[in-house]
C-alpha cells in the first residue's frame, strides 16, 4: 500500500541525519531515490599540480570514516532506510567512485535491491592525474536498482532513444563535469560543494526513470542538483542535507528554478504503454472489410480477412499474428508490422490503421 503525497514534505530540504529523516517518512511513499553518498576517499596528504598549486580535493569531514567497517555500517543503515520508503515499484540510483561503489553495491545486494544496470559516466573533461602514477580517473559508476526482484520500475525506453537521436541508449554516458556558470560558488568565491554533479546527468536519470508528478528523494542533497532538475521537469522532490552551508546554497538555487511548461514535460512513450487495439476493431469499423486480402510486406504470402477479425490463408487460420507466424514457419510474428493491404495500387501497412485508432483514442476528452 502506497502513501498519499499529502503526507510528505514535498519540495523541501530537511536538515539532519539522512537515516533519521528517512525513518520518519511514511513507508512506500517515494518513487525514486538518487543517492550521491560520501565516497570515503581516504586521501593521504595534500595534492598539488605541476605548478605547485594545491588541488581543491574532497577532504571535508563528512567524507571521512574511521574504517571500512564503519563505512559499511553507514551504508547498510541508509540503504535500509531508503528501501523502506520506496514504493513497491520504486527504484534507486547510487553514484560513486572506485573508492566506494563496490562496497555500496555489495550492501545493496545484501539488502535485497535488484540490480538493473550499472552505468559508466565518462567525463569528457576529467581532472588530470598530476602524479603520473595511475590512470587518469575519467569516470564514475552509477548503479540503478529496483526495490525488489518483483518490482516493475519506470523506464522510459523510447524517451531515452529519442534523446539519443533514435539510437538505443547505452550504459556508457559521455557528459562533462560541472564547470563554468553551472559550478556554484560560496561567499568566498570557492566551490560551494566539491562533488557537485552536472544537471545533464540528473536530467538523463529523471527522464529515464520517472514521470511528471513522481516523488524523487535525495538523501545527500548537497547544493540541490537533484531538486533543481526535478523541479524543472515537473517532479516533486525531497532533499535531506545535514550541512547548513549546503542547505543555504541549495535553497537560494531552487528559488530561481522555474518548471518547464506542461506541454514540454511529456516524453516519448513506450509502445507497450500505448492502448491495445484488437485487429477485430479495424474490421468492425469498416477500415478493412471481410473478404479483403492482406499481403505480407515481404511479398511472399497473402491471407483473407474474416468477419471475426481472424485471417485464413493456405490452410491456416487464426489471428494476424498466428497466421503470419505459421506462413513464415516462425515461432512468433507481429502481425501489425507483417501485413499490409492495397490501396490505390500501393501497399499500406495495417499498422497505420492501428495508429489512426490510437490517435482518435488520445483525442477523446477525459
Amino acid at each position: 500500500m502506497t502513501t498519499s503525497k499529502a503526507a510528505l514534505p514535498l519540495n523541501q530540504i530537511l536538515d539532519g541525519d539522512c537515516v533519521e529523516r528517512m525513518n520518519a517518512l511514511p513507508e512506500n511513499s517515494v518513487d525514486l531515490i538518487f543517492a550521491d553518498p560520501p565516497y570515503n576517499l581516504q586521501l593521504k596528504g595534500d595534492l598539488h599540480r605541476p605548478d605547485n598549486s594545491k588541488v581543491d580535493a574532497v577532504d571535508d569531514h563528512w567524507d571521512q570514516f574511521d574504517s571500512f567497517r564503519v563505512y559499511d555500517e553507514f551504508s547498510n543503515a541508509w540503504l535500509k532506510a531508503a528501501q523502506r520508503i520506496l514504493k513497491p515499484d520504486g527504484a534507486i540510483w547510487v553514484i560513486g567512485s572506485y573508492h566506494n561503489i563496490f562496497r555500496v553495491g555489495t550492501a545493496m545486494q545484501n539488502a535485497g535491491f535488484w540490480m538493473l544496470n550499472d552505468v559508466i559516466w565518462r567525463k569528457s573533461n576529467p581532472m588530470p592525474n598530476f602524479r603520473g602514477k595511475r590512470f587518469t580517473n575519467a569516470h564514475e559508476t552509477l548503479i540503478w536498482a529496483s526495490k525488489t526482484e518483483k518490482s516493475k520500475p519506470t523506464f522510459n525506453y523510447e524517451a531515452l532513444k529519442a534523446l539519443n537521436e533514435g539510437i538505443q541508449m547505452r550504459s556508457d554516458w559521455v557528459l562533462p563535469l560541472c564547470t563554468g556558470h553551472e559550478r556554484l560558488k560560496n561567499e568566498d568565491g570557492d566551490k560551494a560543494h566539491p562533488t557537485q554533479k552536472p544537471e545533464s546527468l540528473l536530467h538523463r536519470v529523471l527522464v529515464a526513470t520517472t514521470n511528471p508528478g513522481d516523488v524523487v528523494l535525495d538523501p545527500f542533497f548537497g547544493t540541490g542538483t537533484t531538486g533543481a532538475v526535478a523541479k524543472k521537469l515537473g517532479r516533486d522532490f525531497i532533499g535531506i542535507e545535514r550541512e547548513e552551508e549546503y542547505r543555504k546554497v541549495a535553497t537560494a538555487r531552487l528559488r530561481d528554478v522555474r518548471k518547464y511548461d506542461r506541454s514540454s514535460l511529456e516524453v516519448t512513450q513506450s509502445k507497450r504503454a500505448e492502448p491495445r487495439v484488437p485487429f477485430g476493431q479495424i474490421v468492425e469499423r469498416g477500415m478493412l472489410n471481410p473478404g479483403e486480402n492482406l499481403f505480407s510486406l515481404n511479398g511472399r504470402h497473402k491471407a483473407k480477412v474474416r468477419a471475426d477479425g481472424t485471417l485464413i490463408g493456405d490452410d491456416v487460420k487464426g489471428s494476424i499474428h498466428q497466421v503470419g507466424a505459421a506462413l513464415e514457419g516462425a515461432p512468433s510474428c507481429n502481425g501489425w508490422t507483417y501485413w499490409g493491404y492495397k490501396s490505390e495500387g500501393k501497399m499500406v501497412p495495417i499498422d497505420l490503421l492501428r495508429q489512426q485508432v490510437r490517435a482518435e483514442m488520445s483525442d477523446r476528452p477525459n
